[in-house]
């Protein structure tokens, strides 16, 4: 068996988390390759010996029959290992050492308590729909997303206009900061703390959202993930910001966008006795009302 390992930080409280989980690996002769920049952080800053591990950085170092990715951090963590797995779609581990971890839904204390049944084959997966972009006028390096695809203004307190159209038919000009399209996984991200509705991810839908609308008849809008849609942003500064995940980039104003559902999903596994709802009770504190 072969693993990835990724992470983006570590600290110094986590280092019995990392030996214990390099002793498992290696008592089951499992081979080890470690994002290059977490190995360095677990050299120099947790005083850990990784020089045995081979490493990897971007998509093209991962070897060809990687049985799981584990990513050690939070939601922003397995967003950004959605770069380096791109359409490979290896089973996803989120251990949870960060926050919220909507994703990542393994807590730390919990990891070796399901181990061996992740390892066994004893796991549910959830497939996890990406949205992709295309544009005639610049060429994105990582052109798709797993929580959202937003449009925002740049540095400015004017105003933007977004005019969309889905499957070629107008839907509607959207003034204000901006436009959100989630997937189900974004639902309870960026989408959700401007009123979008929570998504369970086995929905095949995307959420139209607008930000800060100046219009009060606007209204999250839940379009089939077949849609395309087409986006014409309209600017006073001339420039606007696209944000796939927490990636951003600014672009002038002429660029026009086409979003569609992409080519291929992220794997998140889960522990055969988790669903969604738990995670969602847990992180929303649903039930937490005494009246329960």
């Amino acid at each position: 068996m072969r693993i990835a390992v990724y992470g983006l930080k570590a600290t110094v409280e986590h280092r019995i988390l990392f030996e214990e989980f390099f002793r498992r690996m290696a008592a089951k002769n499992i081979k080890i390759y470690i994002f290059s920049e977490l190995a360095q952080i677990l050299k120099n800053e947790l005083a850990l010996s990784v020089e045995s591990y081979e490493t990897f950085y971007a998509y093209k170092d991962l070897p060809a029959d990687l049985d799981f990715f584990f990513t050690f951090g939070g939601d922003g963590t397995i967003l950004s290992a959605a770069t380096v797995i791109q359409d490979r779609e290896i089973p996803v581990v989120g251990v949870n050492t960060g926050r919220l971890g909507f994703l990542a839904t393994i807590n730390s204390e919990s990891l070796f308590g399901v181990l061996d049944d992740i390892l066994g084959g004893k796991y549910q997966v959830s497939c996890r729909t990406m949205i992709g972009i295309h544009s005639n006028e610049i060429d994105l390096e990582f052109p798709f997303a797993l929580n959202e695809i937003s449009v925002t203004r740049r540095e400015t307190t004017s105003m933007i206009t977004v005019e969309a159209w889905i499957n070629g038919e107008y839907l509607n000009n959207y003034w204000g900061d901006g436009l959100i399209i989630a997937t189900p996984t974004g639902s309870t991200g960026y989408s959700l703390s401007c009123g979008g509705p929570i998504v369970h991810p086995r929905n095949r839908v995307f959420v139209v959202t607008a930000i800060a609308p100046h219009n009060l008849n606007i209204r999250p809008y839940i379009i089939s993930d077949d849609s395309e849609l087409d986006l014409k942003i309209d600017s006073r500064e001339g420039e606007y910001f696209l944000s796939l995940d927490s990636r951003n980039i600014p672009l002038p104003s002429n660029v026009k966008l086409h979003l569609k559902k992409a080519d291929f999903k992220l794997n998140i596994v889960i522990p055969k006795e988790m669903t969604y709802l738990i995670t969602l009770r847990d992180k929303m504190f649903w039930g937490s009302d005494k009246r329960n």
